[in-house]
């Protein structure tokens, strides 16, 4: 599996408060990303896997739908996680 738990740790780590913060909204767009990227370096072999097409526009929908949350919320916060991660938008 490409993402073990460790990988999911140091994720939250890095971008929420601590390892254990799976809930904040930095942390849990920071993962989205981490999952886009891994299934676009997927899509871009296997472009027929509609499956998994399908998934990475859901996921990438939930992590717009965070990011707004997020610009509503606290735009100090949504502005840091954007040029942390290094997303346009």
């Amino acid at each position: 599996m490409y993402l073990t738990t460790e990988k999911k740790q140091e994720i939250f780590s890095k971008h929420g408060k601590s390892a254990q913060d799976t809930g904040s909204a930095e942390g849990q767009v920071a993962l989205f990303t981490f999952r886009i990227n891994h299934l676009s370096a997927h899509l871009k072999s296997n472009h027929k896997d509609y499956a998994t097409e399908r998934s990475l526009v859901k996921l990438v929908g939930k992590r717009k739908r965070l990011l707004d949350y997020l610009k509503n919320k606290d735009i100090a916060r949504y502005r840091a996680i954007i040029a942390e991660l290094g997303l346009r938008k």
